[in-house]
């Protein structure tokens, strides 16, 4: 394991000159918590966004046969099942592929790419793939699409819940509220449009103001903090347009250079905003060789295991069975019941992954058995085709336990991940669990195409 110095690679630069006997100060720590908490939360929300919505989409992205996207029927009139030719789960494996990929490689080598860099490169795929999305006429381009928005989730995610290293594990919490905020948000906003009479089309289009939330700029902030009985002035400098618009960094955080192989002492303004946080006690970047990282993971996989089982339930339920739950009797299209499945799933997800603060759960196995449970009894449902003679609202309420409990799997897992790993381990496990979740769903997707193709050829 070696250690490197990240001093030099901060861009936080002290701009007023110190006197003599003065010594630098970093911006004020009373807001800084706070103001972290709430940037955490809007990363979250931000991050997460495009690939909710293209999951309530998807439904109406299957669909589409005309330049506005309109939803039209082009569902299979042969099987006792109303389906359309083409599985949701295919929509789900374009979001969640690429963020397989991500995942799995990026804990290997994003360390080297700059925090700043990736966001910008995340806030630029997530606004390509709602404009794709949107002036899309061919099922293609619209996966095209969808696959933009995973590469920003997907990077995202890792992106940030590496930067959670940085900042006290209180931050973890606020950022899995966000991304059920997003869930909620993204189902909510989409259903909520489209019920108001917007198509599709312009129903995305309108969401690209989600995006442009991370493009808000800071401006340079200035004043005096007390120093004992004299006032010593501070400067934040300029942030360029970016995903800091509340967040404050430690100056150890490698915003638009790599870190530096340097071994020159900190100085007192390299010294992080909160007392402990730093990668290592001494503040400089850990660097773990490839046997060390093996011996993280492993020491996950109690974690990450049952993660991956609640994922691939919850999934399997949503891609593959939410289309095949119908209620043909009711004034609601298909469509739309589509969007309502999808939009309290996010709703159960926001709640639990909200909850930290209130419950804490560490035995994650129990939510994945639980979990199973959900998607076989739904799986049977289907089967034998008694589920519209429970009624909608008990469906309703099935769908929302399955939100809960995957939302609550999602933050209790990393929330103890923060808690138990070490400090200079953090940074790599935070990234390393984080596929978890994600290989749960690609292996959901790939069977759900298989189960939808056997239903929907029934006669």
């Amino acid at each position: 394991m070696e250690r490197v110095n990240s001093g030099s690679s901060s861009d936080w630069e002290e701009e007023a000159e110190s006197g003599p006997g003065t010594e630098p100060q970093c911006p004020p720590q009373d807001s800084g918590p706070r103001r972290n908490l709430a940037a955490f939360w809007l990363l979250g929300l931000c991050n997460n966004f495009a690939y909710v919505v293209m999951l309530s989409a998807a439904h109406d992205i299957l669909r589409t046969q005309s330049n506005e996207t309109a939803t039209v029927t082009v569902s299979n009139s042969s099987s006792q099942y109303d389906c359309n030719q083409i599985s949701t789960a295919a929509v789900l494996l374009a979001d969640i592929l690429p963020t397989l990929l991500i995942k799995f490689t990026a804990p290997f080598y994003i360390h080297l790419v700059p925090y700043n860099y990736r966001v910008s490169l995340c806030i630029l795929t997530a606004a390509g793939s709602f404009l794709i999305v949107s002036y899309s006429t061919q099922i293609a381009v619209s996966l095209l699409g969808v696959v933009f928005a995973s590469v920003s989730s997907g990077l995202g995610e890792v992106t940030f819940l590496s930067l959670t290293a940085f900042f006290p594990s209180n931050v973890v919490s606020y950022w899995s509220s966000g991304t059920g905020g997003a869930g909620i948000l993204g189902a909510l906003s989409y259903l909520g449009l489209t019920e108001l009479g917007l198509s599709p089309r312009n129903s995305l289009l309108v969401m690209l103001t989600i995006p442009a939330l991370l493009l808000v700029r800071e401006g340079a902030a200035a004043g005096a903090r007390g120093h004992g009985t004299k006032s010593v002035p501070f400067m934040v400098p300029p942030l360029p347009p970016s995903y800091f618009f509340l967040l404050l960094p430690p100056p150890s955080l490698p915003r638009w250079t790599p870190p530096s192989s340097t071994s020159s002492p900190r100085a007192p303004d390299r010294q992080p905003l909160v007392a402990g946080q730093s990668h290592d006690s001494t503040g400089g970047v850990v660097i773990l060789g490839l046997s060390e990282k093996w011996k993280i993971i492993k020491s996950l996989l109690r974690y990450m295991i049952p993660l991956s089982l609640v994922y691939f339930a919850e999934y399997f339920i949503n891609q593959g069975l939410f289309e095949l739950i119908y209620f043909p009797d009711i004034s609601m299209s298909h469509s739309e019941q589509y969007r309502w499945y999808q939009m309290l799933y996010q709703a159960g997800v926001f709640v639990s992954r909200s909850s930290l603060r209130c419950v804490s759960i560490r035995r994650i196995w129990i939510l994945s058995v639980l979990q199973m449970c959900n998607a076989i009894f739904l799986l049977v449902g289907v089967s034998y085709l008694f589920l519209p003679s429970l009624g909608l609202p008990v469906i309703f309420l099935v769908i929302i336990f399955e939100g809960l409990l995957g939302g609550a799997a999602y933050v209790n897992t990393f929330n103890n991940i923060s808690v138990e790993s070490k400090a200079e381990h953090k940074e790599f496990a935070m990234a390393a669990a984080c596929v978890s979740d994600t290989l749960g769903i690609s292996l959901s997707g790939a069977i759900a195409i298989p189960v939808h193709n056997y239903f929907c050829g029934l006669h």
